[in-house]
């Protein structure tokens, strides 16, 4: 499917956009991400979604072709999170985790980032054992390709990976979004020691 066809799936059917918002937290309500900002490129920026912690999901480049998904927090960070829409939920269906794999990365080392998944993944099932059946519906309902938790971390590294130069988030100041690679390790939680 292709974003809009995506968005439109979402848009249209009220009980795939509540379990879309639990398990992933994309709430197509909330675009506005509430300061103007734009990419470094000057490609176009849509917000076309939010989650509860004040980011926003946009699509970056022309709504004509396949365009990268860029999350932009309220702390400060942004990134490429996807090559596409499909391939973002992908990674945000099958990583509900994905923004502490990335919080807790040694600034974008995917060892890192794997132990990081391994102790969500068994903080998940111990708070919600029901996700994985969500999470099959949400991508059989999307038309999406599940992929096992080390795919997804790839992919979610390499996208970040590839945000600048041209998908670097700005003010209209010009200051720059910071990566959203974050520098700590797993052991920084006491949780997981």
């Amino acid at each position: 499917m292709m974003d809009d066809d995506i968005l439109d799936a979402i848009r249209h059917d009220p009980d795939l956009a509540d379990l879309l918002w639990q398990v992933s937290e994309f709430d197509l309500s909330r675009g506005d991400h509430g300061e103007p900002v734009r990419l470094s490129s000057g490609l176009a920026l849509e917000g076309v979604a939010g989650d509860f912690t004040g980011g926003t999901f946009f699509l970056c480049g022309d709504p004509r072709t396949a365009r990268p998904v860029l999350y932009a927090s309220s702390e400060g960070q942004a990134g490429l999170i996807g090559l596409n829409l499909a391939e973002a939920l992908e990674i945000m269906i099958g990583l509900p985790s994905w923004r502490d794999c990335l919080k807790f990365s040694g600034i974008g080392d995917l060892a890192v980032m794997r132990t990081t998944a391994d102790h969500l993944r068994r903080d998940e099932l111990r708070n919600e054992p029901e996700v994985d059946t969500q999470r099959a519906h949400l991508a059989d309902t999307l038309d999406l390709q599940p992929a096992a938790v080390p795919v997804l971390l790839a992919r979610l590294q390499a996208a970040v990976s590839a945000t600048a130069p041209a998908f670097v988030l700005t003010v209209e100041t010009g200051e720059e979004y910071e990566t959203l690679f974050g520098p700590w390790l797993p052991s920084r939680n006491p949780a997981w020691r």
